[in-house]
């Protein structure tokens, strides 16, 4: 087992920088482009072993160091009964937003891992199959909520935030309520094989750190809390506002997330010693032409200077347009440089 990944969440040495993409299995390989020509993503999802064969595709491509099962932040969603349609360049759209008190007090009780049991089969079939660990994930939920409380995420958050500022108490219960069943989820995933899970707070960077402090971190940290108590490795990632990155680091997590916009080596220093961190490439660089993206993923294997604790990842998702070709150049180079 190829185990460079939950070595570098240790902040153990490692033979070589190990190396993956947030939505490395998606639009910008040729064969999940056609997987997906008849199929909704959910309909793929609900079904094990091709879930299971579009998580493997990026190995037909590229050597990475883990597989990031094919899922969606919104699947949870699924086992709350609440309404939720995959719409191409919008997202989740919820049909029945939950947006009042009594809405939120109306959320059924739930067990992912009877609800959800089919992420749970596709990972007990991709541990069979391959030699690098499978990375599960779930929304934190600042994120997951962004789609819920208005319909779908608006650009400003304008939902979300108004809900969480009028009704701070309603606001406190939603997340709560989504906190403990997340827990589960990733608890659920990590006992049927999944070596780490990554919890994905993406809309976070649009707070400000004082409303991130109030109605976000106590509920990010309870979910991370009860990962760790149930000794399942996490990465903690947020996007967009660096001057969230001490709260992040102090909500949890055995390794923090960053995106692009400060230098590594000062992203590392705000978040301390004692945990890992992922990033910072930004996906454009993929974009840019395999020259480009060299150059900015060799800064930031300087900054970090082989110091343990590094995962090799992007500042966010691949672009869709990117060159399969060029992220294989990326992989290759990583590894050469560092082993």
């Amino acid at each position: 087992m190829n185990d460079r990944i939950l070595r570098a969440l240790r902040r153990e040495p490692v033979d070589r920088t190990p190396v993956w993409f947030m939505r490395q299995a998606g639009r910008a390989l040729p064969s999940y482009r056609a997987s997906r020509a008849e199929s909704g993503m959910f309909e793929i999802l609900r079904d094990p072993p091709r879930a299971a064969e579009v998580t493997m595709m990026p190995l037909e491509y590229f050597p990475v160091d883990a597989l990031v099962l094919y899922n969606d932040l919104a699947t949870p969603f699924l086992a709350a009964g609440i309404d939720v349609e995959m719409r191409k360049g919008v997202g989740p759209v919820i049909s029945n937003p939950v947006n009042t008190a009594r809405a939120v007090d109306a959320l059924p009780e739930h067990d992912p891992r009877d609800e959800l049991e089919f992420t749970l089969e596709a990972i007990r079939i991709l541990v069979e199959k391959v030699d690098v660990p499978v990375l599960g994930f779930v929304g934190a939920p600042f994120t997951l909520c962004s789609y819920l409380v208005g319909g779908t995420r608006k650009k400003h958050l304008e939902d979300i935030k108004g809900f969480m500022w009028r009704e701070p108490e309603a606001w406190h219960r939603l997340a709560d309520y989504w906190a403990r069943h997340l827990a589960e989820y990733g608890i659920a995933q990590h006992e049927a094989g999944a070596g780490a899970i990554q919890v994905f707070d993406s809309w976070a960077g649009e707070l400000s750190p004082e409303d991130y402090f109030t109605y976000v971190m106590p509920h990010t940290t309870g979910l991370l809390d009860r990962l760790a108590d149930a000794g399942v490795p996490t990465i903690n990632f947020a996007i967009g506002n660096p001057a969230l990155l001490p709260l992040i680091a102090d909500a949890g997590g055995d390794c923090i997330g960053v995106d692009w916009r400060l230098p590594i080596d000062e992203a590392w220093e705000l978040i301390g010693d004692d945990q890992a961190i992922q990033g910072n490439l930004d996906p454009v660089a993929l974009i840019a032409g395999r020259d480009v993206a060299l150059d900015k993923a060799r800064d930031i294997l300087d900054r970090i200077d082989g110091r343990p604790g590094h995962i090799f990842n992007l500042g966010h998702g691949i672009l869709p347009e990117t060159d399969h070709e060029v992220l294989a150049a990326v992989v290759e180079f990583v590894h050469g440089y560092t082993a």
